[in-house]
């Protein structure tokens, strides 16, 4: 089959939905791959990087004719027209706030693939585009915020005084959410989040930044997503909004719901509360009652409103890496035989959760996934019963009795030179065992490369043993002591390298 590659019809847009290092590894999936002419020039994309991935350089209407075009955005009616029956389109469709292109799909009997409808469960992470282009537009936001601010992020101490850290809110803790804490928490600012999900407040946390907590009870996320609030905790969630943000320099709101427009969270009277110089970034660009999507502006107070929707779209060239890497995992996904054919496999959770229609089949929307981003309640533990042993004693008893004994008639026949021997290894046993037992389990791989080498000791011990050995007991404790210690290294090794083979590319 052959994937086409379009240059997309929006002057606005930056991305390309394939970039050659993705070409390369749809090509290893056995597609051919056909890129219009240009599509990848405002990314940092010549064509010529294409053709040396092994891509062809077409016109629109080879592309558009290809038996699967993966896309950015959803395509005008005359790019569907040009689509042949049972072609494939991969794209943004964004269905989930307009399912119109459904109808549209299926009257010309093609197959959809929502690249924005890919669920949130963890083995989709991989195709997950709304995270990836989240993370980068996060990054963005912060970026974009300390140019408007016009002043250092972190606190500094100088000669002439001294400049305190920027206090910097986020609302909201998703993908984009925590990419903007990591990166304003790098660049010295003092952070503080807040999310409707109490259980990110752990994420938040690990990210440097400050939870500040709602003051209303929340439901636990079962699908991923936050929850809407009922409008007395939107109330009450806007109050607490509005005092933090009034004592921050920059507010970076993210918060959105799918199927549904971006909540309102700072109200005009919050923004007018805000110090003159203060910067708002709203991502989602309906966080803020005063946003003017795809603008910045000043208000009458002094704060500065930026509502750039095309944030990712200001880092195109990784934003169209990702983009493209996304759309290699779910064909790789669904070419498992890497022969270039397109597998359906309608029971797949990722398949079918993505696919709008399938030639005469209208199969949106999908039925529910349950996904709980809080750790599943554990059982209530079974009562343990104790049993108290009043008559007899234990088999556990009875053997370290026998080998004391033993212990002890072995040590009574020994020379006295032995003694000294024996203390160390009884000192060598009990120190073994706490040390060890204490070893977190991530180095029992190096602590078993270690022990290979004593093994190595042993083993060479027990070879001068044999050489100057009389005796037959001791040549056989030789023998003995050789076999045991040759298959803890041979084991130990064969372990390791299996260990080793993990961190190695295919």
């Amino acid at each position: 089959m052959r994937i086409g590659i379009p240059r997309e019809a929006d002057s606005g847009q930056t991305l390309v939905a394939g970039t050659p290092a993705s070409v390369t590894k749809l090509i290893k999936l056995g597609y051919d791959v056909v890129v219009e002419q240009g599509a990848g020039e405002i990314a940092d994309f010549p064509d010529h990087l294409y053709e040396e991935a092994g891509a062809s350089i077409g016109s629109a209407e080879d592309v558009w004719s290809s038996d699967i075009v993966t896309a950015l955005d959803r395509p005008a009616p005359d790019r569907l027209d040009a689509m042949h029956d049972d072609a494939v389109l991969i794209a943004r469709l964004n269905v989930r706030l307009d399912d119109s292109i459904v109808p549209e799909l299926h009257d010309r009997k093609l197959t959809g693939l929502s690249m924005d409808a890919v669920p949130r469960i963890s083995r989709a992470q991989s195709m997950d585009v709304l995270s990836s282009m989240a993370n980068v537009a996060g990054y963005r936001a912060v970026v974009e915020a300390a140019h408007a601010y016009g002043r250092v992020f972190t606190g500094q101490v100088t000669a002439a005084g001294k400049m305190p850290p920027a206090q910097i809110y986020v609302i909201g803790a998703g993908v984009a959410g925590l990419a903007a804490i990591g990166a304003a928490n790098s660049m010295g600012a003092v952070v503080k989040a807040t999310d409707v999900r109490p259980e990110v407040a752990e994420q938040i946390e690990s990210m440097g930044a400050e939870f500040v907590a709602l003051p209303t009870e929340q439901e636990k996320s079962s699908d991923g997503y936050a929850k809407a609030l009922d409008a007395d905790q939107e109330k009450v969630a806007q109050e607490l909004y509005a005092e933090v943000a009034k004592n921050s320099d920059i507010v970076i709101t993210t918060a959105q719901i799918p199927g549904r427009p971006a909540p309102l969270l700072l109200t005009e009277e919050a923004v007018l509360a805000m110090k003159p110089g203060s910067v708002i970034v709203d991502m989602a660009g309906g966080n803020c009652a005063l946003t003017r999507p795809g603008e910045e502006f000043v208000t009458e107070n002094g704060v500065t409103i930026i509502g750039y929707t095309d944030l990712a779209g200001r880092l195109p060239a990784q934003s169209s890496q990702l983009y493209g890497q996304n759309i290699v995992h779910l064909l790789t996904l669904m070419t498992p035989e890497k022969d270039g054919e397109l597998a359906f496999d309608l029971e797949d959770d990722v398949v079918r959760g993505i696919t709008l229609t399938k030639g005469e089949d209208v199969l949106w929307p999908p039925p529910p996934i349950q996904v709980s981003a809080a750790p599943a309640p554990k059982p209530a533990a079974e009562p343990t019963v104790i049993i108290e042993e009043k008559h007899g004693v234990s088999w556990v008893t009875i053997g370290l009795v026998v080998g004391a004994l033993l212990a002890l008639t072995v040590i009574m026949v020994s020379p006295p030179l032995m003694l000294t021997n024996y203390v160390v290894l009884a000192v060598a046993i009990v120190l073994g065992f706490y040390v060890i037992g204490n070893v977190t389990p991530t180095l029992h791989t190096p602590l078993m490369s270690f022990t290979n080498a004593i093994s190595g000791i042993v083993v060479t011990g027990a070879i001068v043993q044999l050489a100057t050995s009389t005796s037959l007991v001791s040549t056989v404790i030789a023998w003995f002591a050789i076999l045991v210690a040759s298959f803890n290294v041979i084991g130990g090794f064969a372990v390791t390298d299996r260990m080793l083979d993990m961190f190695k590319k295919d």
